[in-house]
């Protein structure tokens, strides 16, 4: 066992961990011992262990409601113990926990991750899973004091960073927890490279977005790469073989380059040499560079005019402000970069205006002053203002107005095409398209891996596939940051492991139409949904896995083509928990009328077989995102889980509509409760004359 049982005394104070390999967290204490009523009754217990960073919350529901079970929460990186206090709604990790019979958990990871890189952790396993091991083994031992001795189950879940501390826990413990839900989790090659590939088409395709999203929407041309140039179609099939789901596309307006921002200063210096031959050597992308590409290039100097604190930045839009809870979300934690108290600055403004490049990042070069020849990231070039990245606390306040210092893109567009220069071992396929005949690189390749180097900076070893105890895994099939054919990645590796066993271990359910991120709202409603009730639910089918040897719903069928992973159209043969909707306008796809003719909507919506009911179906016909219109079933077959639905509606004014129907399915059938709920959409296309 990795810990051993922590025995209890007479009183809080005399509670001792026993003595382990890892000493370091035999002494936990209690600082906080409440009962508190929101977001539902609960007793909260705030904690630590002596001798270390390492903090912790509890939350216990009351004897009556306990089920002798708990979910921690593992964040994408250390951060804070009480992130997820404050949330509401179906996102209220601490509501869903307690009202279902668990306790919650959630630690800092053993102390919050220095993105500035001047603090150096002594172990990096501490914050991979040690620190949230400890927390997990004391947990029980409070339990047990206040429930009476009892055999405490545990499950883990964590989504993107957390995804690889989810899975790096369970495989590298035993005893501590029953099963685990890791969420759009990526493959040990997915940092940088999937924002390399992606940020390279979203050069070079900006101006051509608008006809490829046309092309794959409903009543599309469906050849997304009609009317693109060499250049362009290039990228799209690079970036598209490389995972990236095309019809997520839609949001390249506000998608940004995402989490890249928190690795990119770290990518710079561990392969310096990449970024010296890019510019140089032959076989780099910059040696023999497009007009597009050195038209992207931004080389300006200029001077510090003056600091921009992040209250005045906030005011000024320049950043947007961030609750805590969102820094713990798979979506949002790694925006938590930067000076967010007091009076220095996150942004300057320069004395020049800056030439408009698309810019996706870049650095600020420090010519002069005492901050001379430091390097600083920047996120964000607006006019004559630059918004800055994670900086360290004493180089900020060395630099002084009127220094002197050149805004410079040219290793953040080199990193664009990073990923041509890091091909992995043959069962990363997707690679392919950068191999000869013969499986030689077709480019020149660097002296070492760096995704695996990222993946054990987050979950202190690579995974294996070795883990004691049962998972069930999530991956979204709009998933940007962690493009889907990851998990089948982590799957081949279980199997790889387990066998024939694999199936009594492990599932993989994928989420149609679901982001990276983990909330309830994303960022076209008519377009997508949340993965939260598929979450909760997976949690839920994950204790009743281990402890009543209830078997949850078959891992969902697909198949991986070109780095696209491809699902059946119907729900039978899908399977997962995810309900189908298909949806059709005067009996297709699309309908061409005139204003003020009734047009007709027609629906069929399909549950996998055992996991619930349809408890809602909402109309949004003109593209608000509010689904204003709720509409019950026409008819329901039970046996056959088909929902059907049959509806008009006028266009009262000309344009494109794309009418969409929303519906959510509920294990049991409760259409009250703000947990648990699956969803799914389809839409339409209307051109109304």
């Amino acid at each position: 066992m990795f810990f051993c049982t922590i025995g209890i005394g007479k009183t809080l104070g005399q509670t001792q961990s026993a003595v382990a390999k890892d000493t370091l967290f035999n002494k936990p204490y209690i600082d906080a011992d409440e009962w508190r009523e929101k977001p539902v009754r609960h007793r909260y217990v705030h904690g630590g262990f002596e001798g270390t960073e390492a903090r912790f919350s509890f939350y216990f529901p009351s004897k009556e409601q306990y089920k002798g079970h708990f979910f921690q929460y593992i964040t994408p990186f250390p951060d804070n113990e009480n992130l997820s206090q404050g949330a509401e709604g179906e996102e209220d990790k601490i509501g869903f926990s307690v009202s279902h019979g668990a306790y919650f958990i959630e630690t800092n990871g053993g102390g919050r991750f220095d993105f500035t890189g001047q603090k150096k952790a002594s172990d990096p396993l501490i914050g991979a899973y040690k620190a949230n091991a400890a927390a997990s083994q004391f947990s029980k031992t409070f339990a047990s004091k206040i429930f009476g001795p009892h055999r405490t189950y545990g499950y883990a879940f964590g989504g993107s960073g957390g995804a690889y501390r989810t899975i790096g826990a369970i495989e590298n413990t035993e005893g501590v927890w029953d099963g685990v839900v890791p969420y759009v989790v990526g493959s040990p090659m997915a940092i940088p490279n999937v924002f390399s590939v992606r940020m390279h088409a979203m050069r070079i395709l900006n101006d051509k977005f608008p006809q490829i999203i046309d092309a794959l929407e409903p009543g599309g041309s469906g050849d997304m790469y009609a009317g693109l140039n060499e250049e362009e179609k290039a990228a799209l099939v690079e970036v598209t073989k490389m995972g990236f789901p095309p019809k997520s596309w839609f949001g390249y307006k506000t998608m940004g380059v995402h989490g890249f921002r928190a690795i990119y200063s770290g990518m710079t210096m561990a392969d310096r040499a990449y970024f010296q031959n890019f510019w140089t050597k032959e076989g780099y992308y910059g040696s023999k560079p497009p007009a597009s590409f050195l038209k992207a290039r931004l080389q300006k100097t200029s001077k510090i005019k003056k600091g921009i604190p992040y209250v005045e930045a906030v005011d000024t839009k320049l950043v947007e402000p961030m609750s805590d809870q969102e820094k713990g979300t798979a979506e949002a934690a790694w925006k938590s970069l930067g000076n967010t108290e007091g009076t220095l600055p996150v942004a300057f403004q320069l004395e020049d205006i800056l030439p408009n490049v698309n810019f996706l990042g870049g650095d600020l070069l420090i010519k002069t002053g005492e901050a001379a020849g430091k390097t600083i990231q920047l996120l964000a070039v607006v006019g004559d203002k630059v918004v800055l990245g994670a900086t360290a606390p004493q180089i900020l306040a060395q630099i002084k107005t009127g220094d002197e210092v050149v805004v410079d893109n040219s290793n953040f567009l080199a990193a664009q095409t990073y990923h041509r220069h890091q091909v992995p071992g043959k069962e990363y396929k997707v690679w392919n398209q950068f191999r000869n005949e013969k499986g030689e690189p077709l480019y020149p390749q660097g002296s070492f891996l760096l995704g695996p180097m990222f993946t054990r900076g987050a979950s202190g070893v690579l995974p294996n596939g070795k883990f004691k105890g049962k998972m069930i895994m999530l991956e979204s099939l709009w998933d940007r940051e962690a493009f889907p054919w990851q998990a089948d990645w982590y799957r081949s590796k279980v199997i790889e492991n387990l066998g024939d066993k694999a199936n009594e271990n492990f599932r993989l359910w994928f989420t149609d139409r679901a982001l990276h991120g983990d909330l309830t709202k994303q960022e076209d409603p008519t377009r997508t949904v949340s993965y939260v009730g598929v979450l909760q639910q997976a949690l839920l089918d994950l204790s009743d896995w281990v402890e009543k040897g209830i078997v949850p719903a078959p891992s969902t069928n697909y198949e991986v083509v070109d780095g696209q992973v491809i699902v059946p159209e119907t729900a039978n043969k899908r399977a997962g928990i995810q309900p189908l909707v298909a949806l059709k306008v005067n009996g297709g796809k699309r309908a061409d009328v005139k204003s003020g003719q009734t047009v007709t909507f027609a629906a069929v919506v399909e549950v996998p077989p055992h996991t619930g009911k349809i408890v809602s179906a909402e109309w949004d016909f003109e593209g608000a995102g509010t689904f204003p219109i709720s509409q019950k079933a026409i008819s329901f077959d039970e046996k056959k889980g088909h929902f059907s639905l049959k509806t008009t509606y006028t266009f009262s004014k000309s344009g494109t509509y794309f009418p969409t129907l929303r519906v959510a399915s509920q294990r049991e059938g409760d259409a009250k409760t703000p947990y648990t709920r699956i969803q799914n959409l389809d839409r339409v296309r209307v051109v109304v004359k």
